[in-house]
């Protein structure tokens, strides 16, 4: 089972989801309260498993609604994903990976670890 982790920055608070490896496998943006960052997760447990997939790597592949992961080309040339709330709004995004095949690994693990994780505080 995976784990998002919450953890205080000084600027406000972030996220990681956790496979169950240990791996993280999506990263959020900064929050600026700890209720809107458990906002976010509970928008990343409920669109993650739903969201379509618009790969923009490939020109023939179609045009995806929201709620929708993204896969891209990143200016390193490391293929990443993000992951879009029903809204447009960017709730979650990936570290780079080396492969394309890597990268879609990478969706079906937030697909499948993000319904259910549990929510742990960093110390």
């Amino acid at each position: 089972m995976g784990k998002f982790m919450i953890r205080q920055t000084p600027t406000g608070f972030v996220f990681h989801l956790k496979a169950s490896n240990g791996e993280t496998i999506a990263n959020s943006e900064v929050y600026a309260s700890l209720t809107s960052c458990r906002n976010g997760i509970k928008s990343v447990m409920t669109n993650a498993p739903i969201a379509n997939l618009e790969n923009q790597t490939d020109d023939s592949s179609p045009r995806c609604a929201c709620p929708k992961f993204e896969v891209y080309t990143a200016k390193n040339g490391e293929f990443r994903f993000r992951l879009k709330a029903r809204n447009g709004q960017n709730i979650a995004a990936s570290e780079g990976y080396t492969t394309e095949k890597a990268c879609l690994n990478g969706i079906d693990s937030v697909r499948r670890n993000a319904a259910d994780a549990q929510i742990v505080m960093e110390e």
